[in-house]
């Protein structure tokens, strides 16, 4: 079925509202409501971190969204959170089991005006053919939506979730969002190399499409380092703790890194925003965005955090629930979004105001699963 409509039951919300406390979302939608609510959007990638702030962000601005979902149970965790409730009526979605399918995008590009692409394939750890089962996947996802969307003259814009990884200069020297490398060749020696290259490639896969097909809409690239801060569909600490986040609270958990991690950083807000602002006709529609806070240099550390932590959170770092006492290594990576910044008149949240943010709500959610019986 291509678009679905969802009402959550009262019990989902409830038990919800119960582990998360109230959000400022239900009770007050944004006033740039209704600016868009004849432009639909359809958004992949909406069941994860990035991608659910970037739904709510696009909802509370007034487009209707369609979601592209891989399973229908996954678009209900989506409908059934408490912050979309105030937008339940804009929201729609497709099943798309399996993105690299050609053609896979075909139904649900129809009619959308629109396109927010932030899916990408399961990183897998224990994958055995990394080109195969990391690299061509990532390239398949990203340039069989533009194939798609070729095929719908509805479409304007696309906008595409890239990473920093695509630009990062090999020299180590400053770079931003527009510096071009050469495409990395392997074969890789681990997984995590492997991703890294997939996106990259994926980057490059899109340019050439761009060149070679010279399609009827213009598409950006986001461009973000590590995205830090609440996933709001997480429900235990477990679930709060992954993907991106698990960097920022390594040492606020106690946990030690000595291999190190680039020290580059973004609040998934800034993220969410920078994706649908980028819609808005008044900005160029064929360029990248990148997203990181410029504050870090190389007097700062991940180790930082545990600082901020104690000043915030003295009873839970006494009780232990924060132990901040971790040690992680930090590799210095001079990334400059600035002119993200300045184009669009937004000044990106600092690192104290993302550990505060996400640390808070890893302990609100573990309040909350002490609260109902689950094992922290």
């Amino acid at each position: 079925m291509l678009a679905v409509n969802y009402t959550s039951t009262l019990k989902q919300i409830s038990d919800q509202i119960d582990i998360l406390g109230s959000d400022p979302a239900i009770s007050k939608p944004s006033a740039m409501a209704n600016n868009h609510s004849n432009d639909l959007v359809l958004i992949t990638g909406a069941t994860g971190h990035l991608g659910y702030a970037t739904l709510i962000e696009a909802l509370s601005r007034g487009y209707n969204v369609r979601a592209a979902v891989r399973s229908e149970a996954k678009f209900n965790v989506i409908a059934s959170a408490p912050s979309t409730q105030p937008y339940v009526s804009q929201l729609t979605s497709v099943v798309v089991p399996d993105i690299t399918t050609p053609g896979a995008f075909d139904d649900a590009v129809k009619d959308v005006k629109y396109i927010v692409h932030l899916a990408s394939p399961l990183i897998l750890p224990n994958a055995k053919d990394f080109d195969a089962e990391i690299i061509q996947p990532a390239i398949r996802g990203t340039v069989g939506i533009l194939e798609s969307a070729t095929k719908s003259s509805s479409v304007k814009r696309v906008v595409i979730t890239s990473s920093s990884a695509a630009v990062v200069s090999a020299s180590g020297e400053p770079y931003t969002a527009d510096n071009v490398e050469e495409d990395p060749k392997g074969p890789f020696e681990h997984f995590f190399v492997a991703y890294l290259a997939s996106k990259k490639l994926a980057y490059s896969a899109t340019r050439r499409f761009v060149a070679e097909e010279k399609p009827g809409f213009e598409v950006s690239n986001i461009m973000p380092s590590f995205v830090i801060g609440p996933n709001k569909l997480a429900t235990t600490p477990q679930e709060v703790d992954s993907g991106s986040n698990t960097v920022a609270l390594t040492s606020v958990l106690g946990k030690k890194n000595p291999a190190g991690t680039a020290l580059f950083v973004c609040h998934v807000d800034d993220v969410a925003f920078i994706h649908i602002e980028a819609l808005e006709p008044k900005y160029e529609g064929s360029r990248n965005w990148g997203v990181n806070w410029n504050g870090l240099d190389r007097e700062k550390s991940w180790d930082s955090a545990n600082e901020i932590v104690r000043k915030h959170f003295p009873k839970e770092v006494e009780s232990g629930l924060l132990p901040a006492n971790g040690e992680h290594k930090s590799v210095y990576t001079p990334f400059d979004a600035s002119a993200t910044e300045e184009a669009m008149g937004r000044k990106f949240k600092d690192w104290e105001t993302m550990i505060v943010d996400l640390v808070g709500y890893y302990v609100k959610v573990s309040s909350g699963s002490a609260k109902n019986g689950a094992s922290l």
